[in-house]
């Protein structure tokens, strides 16, 4: 069992670190930065080159629908439908990012976000499906967010940054799963993109046998959100005084794991924890072909409807796990998104990137050994946020 948790978050520095520091982060909100694939809704998003070792930015767009709705005006049926919809309230999104090398000799790490990375009616994310609903036929864009945790070398988390989303958009084109319900139709579209990017890796040599990554990824509409794991980086939804895991680590232990790899004749042995013929930590990933079938790209998929209540989700590898748990990492989160939502103006930092900059100080103080990659979204709806008059002296 663990202690009790006892933080003083007043003793946390909540603003970026020095620029001495080696683990100080530069901002930048542009979608210049190799790590913010895309700014506009884009099929072929930017490539990036050589991915930066330390990395920071943030950004925010409005989730306003992009087709009018149905001209006639709603029935009282229609208005009792959408008066339960989640999605009226959710106007738009932040988030906040930061990516650093920390104690590692080289940068393995890399993320993706993608805002507006589809267009989609409501009905197919989840939303509004009833035939009177008016919501149901708004188009309004969906956001796509990823970290990898590459192993053995950068090069698979660096295409699968550049790639992935890509790929789940040309299999949602190809209708693989007609007929299916909008759940039916999100699986069968994860587990083709995550197949495909995988075999690219192969096909185009990408990178050596053994070399791999991880790929925690979130697909988030205005009422719902989608999470595809493969790996150990983790996605965690904190909604109220709750901590509500949305990923659970594809470790070579979980006793369903272990069968399956045993089962297929392949040996988990407890090497620095349990390991894959002693090699690798964890039972799914893109990449690593040496260890094939026992290692597979098969995501596992959750679907979480949103609600009023959620404060914020956060993505990260396990450079901030590993050091951190998911209530820790939570209640430092709700500490600062409170407080800096009381006091922001236009001219300050992002909450949200105030609770990346500052789990990434607090990982690296406790001496994370690891890459740490880390993408907080804040979900609550964007409030017209007065800014503070200036101070006079008497």
């Amino acid at each position: 069992m663990e202690p009790p948790l006892h933080l003083d978050l007043d003793d946390f520095q909540l603003e970026r670190v020095d620029s001495d520091s080696p683990f100080s982060t530069t901002s930048s909100s542009s979608s210049a930065s190799p790590f913010l694939l895309s700014s506009e809704y884009s099929r072929s998003a930017s490539s990036s080159g050589d991915i930066s070792t330390i990395s920071s930015g943030s950004g925010d767009i409005s989730a306003l629908p992009i087709s009018d709705a149905l001209p006639s005006p709603p029935s009282q049926e229609m208005r009792a439908t959408r008066d339960k919809c989640v999605a009226r309230n959710n106007k738009g999104v932040s988030w906040g990012f930061t990516s650093v090398i920390g104690r590692r000799k080289e940068m393995e790490d890399a993320i993706a976000v993608i805002p507006g990375f589809m267009s989609l009616p409501c009905a197919r994310v989840g939303g509004c499906t009833a035939p009177c609903s008016k919501s149901s036929d708004e188009i309004s864009p969906v956001h796509f967010f990823g970290v990898y945790d590459g192993h053995g070398g950068s090069q698979v988390a660096k295409f699968c940054a550049e790639r992935m989303h890509e790929a789940i958009v040309e299999e949602w084109d190809r209708d693989i799963a007609q007929g299916t319900e909008w759940k039916g139709r999100w699986e069968a579209v994860f587990a083709s993109g995550f197949e495909k990017t995988d075999n690219k890796i192969v096909t185009d040599a990408i990178a050596p046998e053994m070399v791999g990554s991880t790929a925690a990824v979130v697909v988030l509409s205005r009422c719902q959100i989608i999470t595809s794991n493969c790996g150990d980086s983790r996605a965690v939804l904190f909604r109220g005084t709750q901590t509500i895991p949305l990923t659970v680590d594809q470790k070579p232990d979980r006793e369903d794991e272990l069968l399956r790899i045993e089962g297929g004749g392949g040996r988990v042995i407890n090497w620095n924890g349990a390991r894959v013929f002693g090699v690798l930590a964890m039972s799914r990933a893109i990449g690593d072909q040496y260890l094939r079938p026992w290692i597979i790209p098969v995501p596992e998929i959750t679907f979480t409807t949103r609600s009023e209540e959620d404060e914020c989700l956060i993505l990260a590898s396990d450079g901030l796990w590993d050091v951190m748990t998911n209530a820790e990492v939570g209640e430092v989160a709700r500490h600062i998104l409170r407080r800096r939502r009381r006091s922001l103006s236009m001219e300050e930092t992002p909450p949200a990137q105030v609770v990346a900059d500052s789990l990434t100080e607090i990982a690296c103080s406790r001496n994370s050994k690891d890459n740490i990659s880390i993408i907080v979204i804040d979900l609550k709806s964007k409030r017209k946020r007065q800014q503070r008059p200036p101070m006079t002296s008497q």
